[in-house]
This record gives structure tokens, C-alpha cells and sequence, in this order.
């Protein structure tokens, strides 16, 4: 009878668990993009991978993942490809979650090794934020001047002044295709196309990768720029860097250069509260959101059991 008593006990407790996992099938959207939605709420998101155009980006409007990352830095520097693939997007969706899109944050062969080089190269990640993407993650984030034009390519002029940075960069005419991806008017997108959290109210998720070792000499300079909202510590460019290029022992565990690397970043991203990219697989996801990773690359099945983990309840 005791043991019968007991049984019962759990059951109702995994299902009362159960119910707390399950989203929420009335779920309404609070904002363009959802990665800054689950954020600001405190819930990890988890990302894929994306290229090409139209067709693809039609076929990837119900993805399973929060963000898509374009890739530009080694693929092919196609403006027109991702426009496609956002107007594809658009025509695919909207998502379970009840957002327009997925959100889209792009990685571009614009490097961020010094100013001068982000300076002469800005307007690359201005034709970018044309397209209607919600974020762009800079590599090799070397140098805090060179992160800070980052930002300041990603905010108008007329944007409120922030200490720590100069006027905004962008132009009048960057908001017309891209407001029309977004499904709002020319004049609302130029009040939302800014960095989030810097302007609570903005839609644009920027991120560093701080992936070599100059980047990680700088790292808690390059962190605290105003308007970037993540980091990650690129394991295999870090590798290259550190003279590493596997970056594992014999027994496949990580370096301890690389374990070094990966704590320096992920303590400058807690010091700036900034949200910490890792890989993320089905065997470690709990213990990794519990150390502090808050983006999570490594497929559905880590995301999902990661999203049970949160009891998160937007849809997915």
C-alpha cells in the first residue's frame, strides 16, 4: 500500500512538471525579435545555421531554433542572396511563436582587429542591417575601438547619446527594405533599429567573437562596450590562435590554454552581463545553463530538453 502511495506521488509530480514544461499555446509575441524576447525574460536561446536565398529562407521560417546565423564571413558576401532569404522568411512564416520570423543575426568578413580597418569597412555590416536582420556577431573582436564603430554602424544619429560612444552611422533609406521585413513603418523602424540593451526598447542583438589571442588579451575592454548583448569564446579559431589546432588531449578533453580562454571570456561576460555562447549537447545543456551559458549552439534535441530544463513556455 506504501509503496502503491508512493508511486501515485510521483506520477503526480512528473506531471505536475510536465505541465509547468508545456508552452504556452496562447502565446502573443512582445517584441520583432524573439532571441531579445527569451533573453529579457531570462530564458537561453539556441541557434542554427543559415545561408543562401529565398527558397532556403522560406524553408527555414519554421525552424526549430530561436535565431538563425547567416554566414558571411567565409561563405559568399551576397547582399541580394540575403535579402532574398529574409523576404523568404517572411512569406514561410510566421513562426509557432507567433513572430514575424525568426530572428537572423549575421556574421560578416568585416573584422574587428583595429579601428581603422571597422572604420573602412563599416558600410559592409550597414548593407547587412538593410536586409532586415536582427543582429550582427563581429569576429575576431581584437579591439575596443574597433567594437565600438561596430555599434556606432548600428545606431542612427539622432539615437540618445551614450557615454562611451560617438554618433551613429546609419542613413536615411537603411530602413525602407528592411522595416518592410520587420512589418512595421519606415518611422517605427528607426526608433527600434538600435542595439538591445543599450535602448531597452531596441531590436538588434550584437555579439563578439573573442576567438584569438589578442582578442582575449582585450577581452574584458571589448566586452564592456556599450551595445553588445553576448560573446562567445570561438574554440576552434582560439585553437589556431593559441598553436592548438585541435585544442584536446589525448582523451579528447579540452586544453588547458583553452579552458583558460574559455573562463577569461566567460568572466568578462558575467562582469559585463553579457549573455555567454557555448555549444550545448543533450548530456550537458542543464549543467552548462547552470554555469551561465545563455545561447547554445549543438542541435534541436539539446535545445528542447534545455527549454523543458527553463520550463520556458514561449512555443518552439
Amino acid at each position: 500500500m506504501r509503496r502503491t502511495f508512493i508511486r501515485q506521488l510521483w506520477i503526480c509530480a512528473a506531471a505536475a512538471i510536465a505541465l509547468q514544461a508545456q508552452p504556452d499555446t496562447n502565446y502573443k509575441p512582445k517584441r520583432i525579435n524573439r532571441a531579445i524576447e527569451l533573453l529579457e525574460a531570462g530564458q537561453p536561446i539556441y541557434y542554427t545555421g543559415g545561408r543562401g536565398g529565398y527558397e532556403e529562407g522560406k524553408k527555414m521560417a519554421h525552424t526549430w531554433a530561436d535565431y538563425i546565423n547567416y554566414e558571411m564571413e567565409h561563405g559568399a558576401l551576397d547582399f541580394t542572396a540575403l535579402r532574398g532569404f529574409m523576404k523568404g522568411l517572411v512569406d514561410g512564416g510566421p513562426t509557432k511563436s507567433g513572430h514575424r520570423t525568426p530572428a537572423v543575426i549575421v556574421t560578416l568578413p568585416v573584422l574587428g582587429i583595429d579601428e581603422a580597418h571597422m572604420r573602412a569597412n563599416f558600410w559592409v555590416v550597414q548593407q547587412a542591417q538593410a536586409a532586415g536582420v536582427h543582429g550582427i556577431l563581429l569576429c575576431h573582436a581584437r579591439s575596443p575601438e574597433a567594437v565600438r564603430v561596430f555599434v556606432e554602424s548600428m545606431r542612427y544619429p539622432n539615437a540618445k547619446p551614450v557615454k562611451g560612444l560617438g554618433e551613429g552611422l546609419l542613413g536615411n533609406g537603411s530602413q525602407g527594405y528592411a522595416s518592410q521585413i520587420w512589418g512595421i513603418t519606415a518611422q517605427e523602424y528607426m526608433k527600434k533599429a538600435d542595439p538591445w540593451p543599450l535602448n531597452p526598447e531596441g531590436e538588434f542583438l550584437l555579439g563578439l567573437k573573442i576567438e584569438d589571442k589578442y582578442a582575449l588579451a582585450n577581452a574584458e575592454k571589448v566586452a564592456a562596450v556599450p551595445g553588445i548583448a553576448f560573446a562567445e569564446w570561438g574554440p576552434g579559431d582560439m585553437g589556431i590562435s593559441l598553436t592548438l589546432p585541435d585544442g584536446h588531449g589525448p582523451n579528447r578533453e579540452l586544453h588547458p590554454k583553452m579552458l583558460e580562454a574559455r573562463a577569461k571570456v566567460l568572466a568578462a561576460c558575467k562582469a559585463n552581463k553579457l549573455a555567454f555562447l557555448n555549444t550545448v549537447r543533450p548530456n550537458d545543456v542543464e549543467e552548462m545553463i547552470k554555469e551561465g551559458v545563455m545561447i547554445g549552439s549543438g542541435g534541436q534535441e539539446a535545445a528542447e530538453k534545455g527549454r523543458r530544463h527553463t520550463k520556458r513556455k514561449m512555443p518552439w
